[in-house]
């Protein structure tokens, strides 16, 4: 398909509430599988549809199990709690400490409308947390304990 441009910090799409996806056509098929691609190609482990400018409810993470599309996702439950370092691909070069909860329960739809309930640990857990807050307009930087750091990923 196609990679998208990703937006970065400071651009207003990132601080909009998105819309529920009430249908999926096939510009939302395409949407999925252009985030997807922008996602790997970033090396990215989440992607949320505002990040590259769509303001629809569409989340996709991957954390080397597989790709997860979620559609309108909510949160049901939470417990526990971890901190460690959290990137995002729409503040390149940085990292800062957050803490979010070590088990998270969702709901969402896939790519045909049916829906499920997933849950998860650790970074699966993180990774949720993190795109549902970009589907709300929030970043990670509003969360993150301390300062930002720069961190540098050395290509392969």
């Amino acid at each position: 398909m196609a990679l998208r441009n990703i937006r970065n910090m400071g651009d207003e799409c990132l601080t909009k509430v998105c819309k529920e996806v009430t249908e999926v056509n096939k510009r939302t098929e395409a949407l999925i599988e252009d985030m997807l691609d922008t996602m790997y190609e970033a090396n990215g482990v989440g992607l949320a549809a505002p990040q590259v400018g769509i303001l629809k409810r569409i989340v996709v993470i991957d954390i080397g199990e597989g790709p997860i599309v979620m559609i309108n996702p909510v949160i049901l439950e939470t417990s526990g709690e971890q901190t460690g370092d959290e990137g995002c691909l729409s503040v390149p070069g940085k990292a800062g400490t957050v803490t979010r909860p070590n088990y998270v329960k969702a709901k969402a739809f896939n790519e045909n409308m049916e829906e499920y309930i997933i849950e998860g640990e650790e970074l699966l857990a993180r990774a949720i947390c993190h795109e549902c807050d970009h589907l709300d307009g929030h970043l990670y930087v509003e969360k993150v304990e301390g300062a930002l750091k720069d961190v540098n990923y050395d290509e392969d």
